[in-house]
């Protein structure tokens, strides 16, 4: 049996933040959920959260997570005390126990489960991941002797010489569980900081071995907003780095970032300042950027979308959208549409070959194949209570400068002159135009 526990109880002061440590986010998934994802790939009988600082907020963020168990500690007095409080889940647990840092966010199932498999493979009491690192400030220095485990030193606790050991704890550790019971109270808080440290674990048990990794990314930790930048860094290089393997061609990788679960089809371009974040999927043979921004967004074939915001809608193939482009929650534009300088789009369906070039708002409308849509158009889609649609059919030519007032539909092959204001139904083949007569007065002058 398999029980993983999550130390998040910390208040992460370097952080200098309102919101607690394991809240921040890199590459838009909070650091906690980071961890809690990677731990149910390895398939345990439970996930424990430890939290402490802030409990409410941490507790909210997790309501949805199944199979999930939340551990207040209080008072926050060590990793050590974390698992004390821990231990009282474990009288009857025959198996072992992972334990997780909710600030060490880039550590891979794969790596976990072979710790799991050289502590079973020995018969370990604990086994832990470690690594050497060029740089160790701030890491517990680990101490071996004969292949064993003999001691680890926290960084605050270190001698000037044991400074110099370069080989560090990562703060993961497997425990036999009833064995870890039997010493996890003898703990005691002889040290700098007055608390229980879970390291001190090792010389209360007899095997204790380590498994080392060699990618000291994997085990960066977060201690302030430069870690979490540095996280964020080593995670866009890897996602931009299977892209570009994979057929994808960044300007500008350094400038430009996209979320983990977007998919990018082969020979897309992807610009300089683009963001591509949520679960975005872009086909093939597609320009994207500069200075674009999707979230949760599809977008097919052919389609070049430049200097535009796009938010949870979907792009068919060989569109042009953009520049200056706004296109909001809901929105479909179909193939070989033109959407083009300063128009927002929002909940709305643009169908094939349509054309809404310049200064436009579309709102709650639904547009007919081969439309165009004259520059300065408004579908006047809120009434001051509640939202309308507007219907256009296909084969449309709205004007320059006209304001189509909803709930309002114009049939097949309309035609509405350039600055009207529509507030009535129009059949199809019409021709609608509602203008106020041009008054001149002649040899007027304003007052002073």
């Amino acid at each position: 049996m398999l029980a993983i526990a999550i130390l998040a109880a910390g208040k992460g002061t370097r952080m200098v933040s309102n919101l607690p440590k394991v809240l921040h986010r890199i590459s838009g998934e909070t650091l906690l959920n980071r961890i809690i994802n990677t731990s149910k790939k390895l398939n345990p009988d439970k996930i424990f959260v430890v939290i402490g600082h802030k409990p409410d907020l941490v507790k909210k963020s997790l309501l949805n997570k199944e199979n999930v168990e939340i551990i207040l500690q209080e008072p926050q007095l060590g990793t050590g005390h974390a698992v004390q409080v821990l231990s009282k889940k474990f009288n009857n647990f025959k198996g072992n126990l992972l334990i997780l840092n909710g600030d060490v966010p880039l550590i891979r199932a794969e790596s976990l489960e072979e710790l799991l498999k050289v502590h079973s493979s020995r018969d370990a009491d604990v086994s832990l991941i470690t690594t050497e690192k060029e740089n160790p400030f701030g890491y517990g220095r680990v101490f071996k002797k004969d292949n064993f485990i003999e001691k680890i030193i926290e960084e605050k606790d270190c001698s000037l010489n044991e400074k110099n050991n370069k080989l560090i704890n990562a703060g993961i550790y497997c425990f036999n569980c009833e064995r870890l019971i039997k010493i996890i109270n003898n703990l005691e808080s002889n040290n700098n900081q007055k608390e229980f440290y879970l390291t001190d674990t090792i010389s209360l048990l007899e095997k204790a071995i380590s498994y080392e990794i060699f990618d000291e990314e994997e085990i960066q930790g977060i201690n302030n907003r430069v870690d979490l930048a540095k996280c964020e860094e080593i995670i866009q290089r890897k996602i931009k780095t299977r892209h570009m393997l994979n057929g994808v061609t960044f300007v500008n990788p350094e400038s430009s970032s996209v979320s983990e679960e977007s998919e990018i089809g082969i020979d897309v371009i992807i610009e300089a300042n683009t963001h591509i974040r949520g679960f975005s999927k872009i086909s093939d043979n597609c320009i994207i950027g500069p200075n674009t921004f999707l979230e949760n967004t599809s977008i097919k074939k052919n389609t070049k979308v430049v200097n535009t915001t796009i938010f949870n809608s979907e792009i068919m193939d060989n569109v042009n959208i953009g520049p200056y482009s706004h296109i909001r929650p809901g929105s479909t534009i179909s193939s070989d549409s033109k959407v083009g300088n300063f128009v927002e789009i929002k909940n709305s369906h643009i169908s094939q070959s349509v054309k809404v070039n310049h200064l436009s708002y579309i709102g709650d409308t639904n547009i007919g194949k081969f439309t165009n849509v004259g520059a300065g158009t408004i579908t006047a889609n809120y009434d001051g209570f509640k939202k309308n649609f507007t219907n256009i059919g296909e084969y449309c030519s709205v004007g320059s400068n006209s304001v189509l007032i909803a709930p309002i539909t114009l049939g097949n092959a309309v035609t509405i002159g350039a600055g009207s204001v529509i507030n009535k139904d129009v059949k199809s083949d019409s021709l609608a135009i509602s203008r106020v007569k041009q008054l001149n007065i002649d040899n007027w002058k304003k007052a002073n």
